[in-house]
């Protein structure tokens, strides 16, 4: 699948994290050169991935814009004030403004947003003047190029605005719009196929035996997927038993990527691992040293053709799909996604790789933990500005989906530290 050399085993979260980025490296590099695009209006284009590039049409502004409410005028006649100038004109935003020239001891009443006249160059601001019947008296000096914007100064015609591989918020629906473009571009969302399995999970619809359990990740990866970017494909949910599982792996291989929770941890019946080995997969990693999610599995696979052992330098192939193989705990299933999954579909959504932001925030009450693993726990945050705090949720473990409807963030503990005393700063990772 790719010329990245696979580790073996068990790694740390930071190996991890690299592998799966250089891997959704590449296969943004395969995304952007295949016809993975769709034309679609303006406002369906919040949310997807930019195949375009935005390019100012003109200049902007296309002309000298005032930023204040004021008086356009001669920097030179305000040096001694107060000054009385003679009003010439009024001008408010859109006005065309060609017939009107100020001349030395003039000045034009001006609105913000507004064109400046010719022979103007300062904007005197309302507040430091007075006006009578057809003069103005300037209380202020000003220097030239005050409270204005020249034209261009923000962008020349041509000049590229928006690259291709952003994904279009707000802001870019906005810079898009005001270039003059109606329809956009995008990348294709990534048909993303989520795999639960176990004899124990039942759909949420039904009434669970008193050692079963609804199959909530299903939903909790779903809604992880749309949120970064992708086309959830919910697949029938697969038993304890290798020849179902594999048929369902098959089937979830057709699509873009394919999540599959539970059956990859070390249990008798977790059949995962051993049914991917069998149709000859490729793994990259198969643990990473995290806390919740340390059994996820990273690999890749082809339900048609074996993976072979790829020559150097060789892009992937466009018939082997990837893979993860999340645990099945809630709480592990949807920190492993935020950590590993995500990346992964930006790339097949096209987007550009974006690095893991952590916030900052003080520690509230003291952690105590054990070393070796870098953890991701439920957290509170809480207070504003600069008394932002932040502690760990009540919980159970992996398991215990209450406690991360409480929380509102993840609290990162490194793998060293024993103890965290109150107050010490810690990093923070939004869900």
């Amino acid at each position: 699948m790719s010329s990245i050399p696979p580790p073996a085993g068990v790694v740390s979260f930071e190996e991890a994290r690299r592998i799966v980025e250089e891997h959704a490296a590449q296969m943004l590099s395969v995304r952007s050169s295949v016809n993975a695009t769709e034309n679609v209006d303006l406002l369906a284009a919040r949310g997807r991935v930019l195949a375009e590039p935005i390019s100012a049409d003109r200049d902007f502004p296309p002309f000298a814009r005032a930023t204040r409410d004021g008086y356009a005028v001669r920097a030179a006649d305000v040096q001694t004030v107060p000054a009385n100038l003679e009003v010439v004109a009024e001008i408010k935003a859109g006005d065309d403004v060609g017939p009107i020239t100020i001349q030395r001891g003039q000045a034009a009443s001006i609105m913000t947003g507004a064109s400046l006249p010719q022979g103007a160059d300062a904007v005197v601001m309302i507040e430091y003047t007075s006006t009578s019947t057809k003069f103005v008296e300037i209380q202020r000096s000003i220097t030239s190029s005050e409270n204005f914007v020249p034209r261009g100064a923000e962008a020349h015609a041509g000049k590229l605005l928006v690259e291709p591989g952003r994904r279009m918020d707000h802001a870019l629906i906005a810079t898009a719009a005001a270039v003059g473009k109606s329809r956009l571009h995008v990348f294709r969302k990534p048909r993303v196929a989520v795999l639960s399995t176990g004899d124990e999970i039942v759909e949420i619809n039904a009434a669970p035996a008193a050692t079963q359990i609804r199959n909530s990740n299903s939903y909790s990866l779903a809604a992880q997927i749309e949120e970064a970017g992708g086309e959830a494909v919910r697949l029938p949910t697969a038993p304890d038993e290798p020849k179902r599982l594999r048929e369902l792996i098959e089937k979830g291989l057709q699509c873009d990527l394919l999540l599959m929770t539970g059956g990859v941890s070390m249990g008798k019946y977790d059949l995962v691992e051993q049914v991917l080995v069998e149709m000859n997969a490729e793994f990259y990693f198969t643990g990473a040293r995290i806390q919740p999610g340390k059994p996820i599995v990273f690999g890749s696979c082809s339900a048609d053709t074996p993976v072979r052992v790829p020559l150097a330098n060789e892009k992937p192939s466009s018939a082997a799909k990837y893979f993860f193989g999340l645990p099945g705990n809630p709480v592990s299933t949807m920190v492993t996604f935020r950590l590993f999954a995500q990346p992964m579909i930006a790339a097949l959504a096209g987007a550009l790789p974006e690095p893991l932001a952590f916030l900052k925030a003080r520690l509230k009450s003291e952690v105590r933990t054990k070393t070796g693993l870098t953890r991701f726990l439920p957290a509170i945050l809480s207070g504003e500005f600069a008394n932002t705090e932040v502690e760990l949720a009540a919980w159970q473990g992996s398991g215990d989906l209450a406690a991360l409807a409480r929380s509102n963030c993840y609290m990162v503990i490194p793998p060293d530290p024993e103890r965290i005393p109150a107050g010490e700063w810690v990093s923070v990772l939004l869900p």
